[in-house]
């Protein structure tokens, strides 16, 4: 029976959708009326066969990445998936992302078919989630590491939104890791399940190394397609100079607010190249090319929805427990 509430439920998130794609819309719409279609056409013209063989290839080393990272915390979790399943679902969700509206459809997609495979719909999806999380995480570390020591238009806003941030992620996990230890209060509970999620999830001792380093080769992947990007789009700044500018835009792509992936990666990086001195054409006509340089990395992805579906998996531990603690 469909209650109110979910009605209510359903029209929000729709209208939510509706925001999100306008907003990416009018970013679009405001930097065709600042630069033109010019950086939006040049920088694709300028593809050729050696920037897309690089994009296949680091789309395949980060795909890999990201799909070891996924197994290693769905392990800690209590259910079993296998590197190459991983790296199938893994291909399946990229090439989904890109061509789905939202960016989003091809994890829910692996999230719940995992899930559904191993018998625990609910574990299934969390790890994605921490999956997702872990990465955004490394990323932002990276990208605060990097900010700081090469020149970048935020780096003399730096220091103090890290210290925000420090403090903020400090009261967070003290919380999380008190919590279990309170009473069984029904609010509780999802923090409780949260925290042994974390713990054995993803800083379990035989997961928590493996997360990071798959993280960090992820993010370094991402910031090589981008200099792959940037270079055949003509920029000829030195890497000290672009790896900054390449971070913010990535960075950027976490916003939710797009039209298939376009839109505040191509703000940042025209705000971000202008302010650094080259110009906004340069960094919309890279992001561009990054954003096609990603399209093709996820096609291997087609091939794997078309030709077979990854084998089921079954969970390593029952419905209901607790993984065992790592």
């Amino acid at each position: 029976m469909v209650t109110t509430e979910s009605l209510s439920a359903q029209r929000s998130g729709t209208g939510w959708a509706w925001v999100r794609l306008l907003a990416g819309a009018g970013i679009l719409g405001f930097l065709l009326w600042r630069v033109g279609t010019g950086p939006f056409l040049d920088g694709l013209r300028l593809i050729d066969g050696t920037a897309l063989a690089a994009a296949l290839g680091i789309g395949l080393f980060t795909t890999v990445c990201c799909a070891w990272r996924w197994s290693l915390i769905a392990g800690g979790l209590g259910v079993r998936l296998p590197l190459a399943s991983a790296v199938a679902r893994c291909y399946r969700a990229v090439f989904l992302n890109a061509t789905l509206p939202g960016g989003v459809l091809g994890d829910v997609e692996r999230a719940v078919q995992h899930g559904r495979d191993a018998g625990d719909v609910g574990r299934g999806i969390r790890a994605v989630v921490w999956e997702r999380t872990a990465g955004q995480v490394v990323l932002l570390v990276v990208a605060a590491v990097l900010l700081l020591v090469l020149p970048s238009p935020v780096r003399p806003y730096l220091p103090g939104v890290i210290a925000v941030l420090v403090a903020v992620g400090g009261v967070v996990a003290l919380l999380l890791w008190a919590l279990p230890r309170a009473g069984s209060a029904r609010w509780t509970r999802p923090l409780r399940t949260l925290a042994t999620d974390l713990r054995h999830g993803v800083l379990g001792r035989r997961t928590w190394l493996g997360v990071v380093l798959a993280s960090a080769l992820v993010v370094a992947g991402h910031l090589a397609t981008f200099l792959v990007a940037a270079r055949t789009a003509g920029a000829t700044a030195s890497l000290a100079e672009l790896v900054p500018l390449t971070l913010l835009a990535l960075l950027a792509m976490g916003v939710p607010a797009n039209v298939g992936g376009f839109g505040p990666r191509e703000g940042v990086a025209a705000w971000a190249f202008g302010a650094a001195g080259l110009t906004a054409a340069q960094g919309v006509a890279t992001a561009m090319v990054y954003g096609a340089l990603v399209l093709v990395a996820s096609l291997p992805g087609a091939a794997v929805l078309v030709l077979r579906r990854p084998g089921r998996v079954r969970a390593t531990s029952r419905a209901g427990r607790s993984p065992a603690p790592h």
